[in-house]
């Protein structure tokens, strides 16, 4: 079996992407594979490496791609999380020159693929698809979006779903009032809002929801605007008479008391503003889950959700999202034919099944590597 290195965020930053690396590189490894992080970090960020940290790439480090390609190549293939905001120098730049410094394969996972990107966004990824290995998108969308508006190589873009946690043990704990819920970290974007203009006007039924905001403010939210979001909706909640209903859990849940937060939902909220969005973690841990789940059309819940286990609606309209809300609590039969529908999807969605298609790439590249000549036999 191949040694896997990972260059990514990495715990104890949290973001999606320190989790999903986290998540991929425990089950990667966890047959007994030799594996190791090159934790990107920022001035922000807390500076204790966890076990499995090998390296950390600061990002105020001169030419630290150097260092981080150098550890990197201690490994048989290294592992890319992609994000224009995670790497140093102009749009995160500095990961072009560490993959062509690598000596071994390399698979780029791309978070994001933008529709509009600018002239340098668009040269950086294609020389970034050009100078990998193999890539990988989550969706068929965001798989589609790279063939159509860049010039890449359709030959090494694989699309392998985000993983999801099998939540299907865990106790789904009802509660005695509708429970809607949205977790992650928080900040403008998120269309919590839309949800709190949404949970007004569901004030009606009887008896009348609660909505849980779980999840600290996202930490470069912090930095440059400190609380203002959260404090923004918590005013809003008052003025739209729904306070009493909203529980605001400013904090980062392991993931056991993630999966029972999950499985105590009637409904996740997914109202982002967002038009580009092609992977959502939160979107696929629901639809795992077999939790009913209404989100506006980003690109990700429109691929996953029509015609299956969850209702879309448009952007900023909150009478379409409360009466989607409405229908999932009120119609006989619908939450549980939603819930239905997962079912044929869920297996390849939960990590076991997605570390096996990494794995499986990962072979294909290294068995495709050309032998090291060694100068003896030259």
């Amino acid at each position: 079996m191949p040694s896997y290195g990972f260059l990514s965020t990495h715990p104890p930053t949290r973001c999606g992407l320190a989790s999903f690396n986290s998540l991929l590189a425990a089950h990667l490894t966890a047959d007994g594979a030799r594996g190791g992080v090159v934790r990107v970090t920022d001035s922000s960020d807390d500076q204790r490496a966890l076990p499995g940290v090998v390296h950390t790439w600061a990002a105020r480090t001169p030419a630290g791609w150097r260092d981080a390609a150098a550890a990197l190549n201690a490994f048989d293939v290294v592992i890319v999380q992609h994000e224009y905001g995670i790497y140093p120098g102009a749009d995160g730049q500095d990961v072009l020159p560490l993959l062509r410094r690598l000596a071994v394969p390399s698979i780029v996972v791309l978070h994001t693929v933008l529709s509009h990107p600018t002239t340098r966004q668009k040269s950086l990824l294609e020389q970034i698809v050009g100078a990998a290995g193999a890539v990988v998108t989550m969706t068929g969308t965001a798989r589609d979006r790279l063939l159509v508006g860049y010039s890449v190589d359709p030959a090494k873009v694989t699309v392998i779903p985000h993983g999801a946690a099998d939540q299907v043990g865990v106790p789904a704990t009802r509660r005695t009032r509708p429970h809607l819920l949205t977790w992650g970290l928080l900040g403008p974007g998120k269309g919590i809002e839309w949800s709190l203009r949404a949970l007004a006007r569901l004030q009606d039924l009887d008896p009348t929801p609660t909505f849980t905001v779980a999840g600290r403010t996202h930490p470069k939210v912090i930095e440059h605007h400190g609380e203002a979001y959260r404090a923004g909706l918590h005013q809003l909640g008052a003025q739209l008479g729904v306070a009493h209903a909203v529980d605001y859990q400013a904090v980062y849940h392991d993931p056991a008391a993630l999966g029972a937060l999950i499985r105590s939902a009637d409904v996740v909220l997914l109202p982002y503003d967002s038009r580009e969005q092609v992977t959502s973690g939160v979107l696929v841990e629901a639809v795992a889950a077999g939790v009913p789940v209404v989100a506006t059309p980003f690109p990700h819940a429109v691929e996953l959700l029509t015609g299956g286990p969850g209702l879309v609606v448009p952007h900023q309209d909150p009478a379409a999202l409360a009466a989607a809300i409405r229908r999932i609590l009120t119609e006989p039969g619908l939450a549980a034919r939603l819930a239905g529908r997962i079912r044929p999807m869920a297996a390849e969605l939960r990590w076991p099944a997605v570390a096996f298609r990494y794995e499986a790439l990962a072979e294909r590249l290294t068995a495709a590597r050309p032998p090291v000549v060694s100068a003896a036999s030259a």
